[in-house]
């Protein structure tokens, strides 16, 4: 029997403004994989896995974060903003209503105002953290 590893959303792109980072990855992988920036990778050692297991995901970091946690100021240094999905309700030509996902870019403080119960009501995915690498250089 072969184990299978879901590889999506484990990736990381840069251009030449910000850092996308796939939520699905470790912190003990972003702090061995070679293709992420060292600074990156530095501050996820030293930081990120502190307050948690190296065994955690970045999306579960990120889904858990509390407003007085030490991660969330040094996401804010970094003015990360997190891609998620979340559960709206659109009105149709016809004056129906249907629940769709939309995707869209949140602040991470806007997130960990959020309680765990506003985010499973909004069923919110969380797929990709975006870094300033400007803002990267000054933590």
């Amino acid at each position: 029997m072969q184990k299978t590893v879901y590889e999506d959303f484990k990736y990381c792109i840069q251009d030449s403004n910000c850092l996308y980072i796939g939520t699905k990855y470790t912190l003990n992988e972003i702090a061995e994989d070679e293709e992420i920036l060292f600074k990156f990778r530095r501050v996820c050692a030293e930081s990120f896995k502190n307050g948690s297991d190296g065994e955690d995901t970045l999306e579960t970091m990120l889904y858990y974060l509390k407003p007085d946690d030490f991660r969330l100021q040094v996401l804010k240094q970094m003015r990360a903003k997190v891609r998620v999905s979340l559960i709206k309700e659109k009105k149709s030509l016809f004056g129906k209503a249907k629940k769709e996902y939309v995707t869209i870019y949140i602040p991470v403080t806007e997130m960990a105002s959020m309680d765990v119960t506003e985010k499973e009501s909004a069923g919110m995915v969380i797929s990709e953290l975006r870094v300033n690498k400007l803002a990267l250089m000054t933590v």
